[in-house]
């Protein structure tokens, strides 16, 4: 197992040191590892690649993409933040629990931590700084809070999940539900702690008609999660065919109810989404590659019997695991992660009897606190980007967030029930 975890390994990150896009450096990996089990064979290769893409489930990766695009562009971001302001503003460091309220109503729109980021950071950071507040607290806030959407349907991370590990999708999605809201109070807690000693400007208090206008605004950004998560509690549609209406319903209140969508953005909302849609099927289709080879090569079981000392302890399993998908998760990006870890964990977490929806949910989770760590730290560079501060800066001021993630983390490892007992309250009788 040594010698074909190194090949694999080494051409991969050997490949990711010169630059090589991750899709193209897991298909050099699979290369190498075909060549170094004496099976390379193209007609091998190219069946694997296409299975990879082949699969009915990711469609919904790219209805979903596109109705979050289609809801940007129809102004329904521009108003869960006002909704958001007009109710909590007036509170000292308002501004800040308005960027978390707002990242858990974004978690309706695309369950994407870099699109809700971007989205969020580009409108509420400079009303933020107009406030008094710093760029950096503000980017680092958003960034912290940008994890959220991913762990709340419709979750693009737990899709791609599901699908590659077998694994139910609408109990992924409802697994994450409560722990998602768990994880918007302790960033409101230590956004509170943070901001303490700073001295902000507080947004006057909005009279109730106010109030009610901006929630009558809002109103349809509250009714998709909701549609979603009832629909597949009651059995009404799939994943996928919630996507595809949530694609309809996307348009309707864009075009009909706010009438902002025009027929001048599609040519922009389609391509964007296209593009982002294109990299993630690239990426599950070269991951299918080498997650046949891991199979074929035996990989999970060997590693099995490496954990044996720690197998029959489902917490100390767990932590285990949860360092090295840490560790990974610092140098990798989300999707490579799920899609190359999850072959190679699931049997042993099965074998464990550990519940692969509960592990499902743990394991975006951590690889979610992955995209705020430095190198890779994909949310923490889309967060200094947008809000023009220094990636040094963000970083020390994320640090405060990540740790309460990272302890909710533990938190949920050691009482696994507080993820199981209310994912029994999402699911059908």
């Amino acid at each position: 197992m040594i010698m074909t975890m190194t090949v694999f390994l080494g051409s991969l990150l050997a490949a990711m040191a010169l630059g090589v896009p991750i899709a193209h450096s897991l298909i050099m990996s699979g290369i190498a590892l075909l060549f170094y089990l004496d099976m390379f064979d193209t007609q091998i290769l190219a069946q694997t690649l296409l299975d990879g893409a082949d699969n009915f489930p990711l469609m919904a990766i790219a209805f979903f993409i596109l109705a979050g695009e289609l809801m940007n562009a129809g102004g329904v971001s521009k108003r869960i933040i006002d909704f958001s302001i007009t109710v909590i503003g007036h509170v000292k460091g308002g501004l800040g629990y308005v960027a978390i309220l707002a990242t858990l109503l974004f978690s309706g729109l695309t369950g994407s931590a870099i699109a809700d980021v971007a989205a969020l950071g580009a409108i509420l950071i400079p009303v933020m700084e107009e406030a008094g507040y710093k760029r950096s607290h503000s980017a680092s806030l958003i960034a912290a809070a940008g994890i959220i959407p991913p762990l709340i349907p419709p979750s693009v991370p737990l899709i791609i999940f599901g699908v590659t590990g077998n694994v139910s999708i609408p109990k992924l999605f409802m697994s994450g539900i409560v722990p998602g809201v768990l994880l918007g109070i302790c960033l409101a807690l230590t956004w509170a702690w943070v901001a303490r000693k700073e001295q902000y400007k507080v947004q006057p208090r909005k009279p109730l008609s106010v109030v009610l206008k901006a929630a009558r605004g809002a109103v349809w950004a509250f009714i998709m999660p909701v549609f979603i998560v009832v629909g597949l509690r009651g059995g009404v549609f799939t994943p996928t065919e919630a996507a595809a209406v949530t694609v309809f319903f996307a348009l309707f209140v864009g075009f009909v109810i706010y009438r902002e969508l025009k027929f001048s953005h599609m040519t922009r909302v389609l391509v964007s989404s296209a593009k982002t849609t294109s990299v993630v099927m690239f990426l599950a289709a070269a991951a299918m590659v080498t997650s046949w080879l891991i199979a074929v090569a035996n990989i999970p079981a060997h590693l099995a019997e490496t954990l044996a000392p720690v197998m029959d302890n489902k917490i100390l399993l767990m932590f285990a695991i949860n360092l090295v998908v840490l560790l990974v998760g610092t140098a990798m990006d989300s999707t490579p992660t799920i899609l190359i870890l999850t072959p190679v964990l699931m049997p042993i977490v099965l074998e464990a009897g550990i519940d692969p929806v509960y592990f499902g949910f743990m394991f975006v989770f951590n690889n979610m606190i992955g995209l705020l760590t430095p190198p890779v730290g994909t949310v923490l560079n889309v967060a200094a980007g947008v809000g023009k501060v220094s990636l040094d800066e963000i970083i020390r001021r994320v640090l405060p967030y990540m740790w309460i993630e990272i302890l909710l983390l533990v938190l949920l490892t050691v009482f696994p029930r507080l993820v199981e007992i209310p994912l029994q309250w999402f699911l059908p009788k």
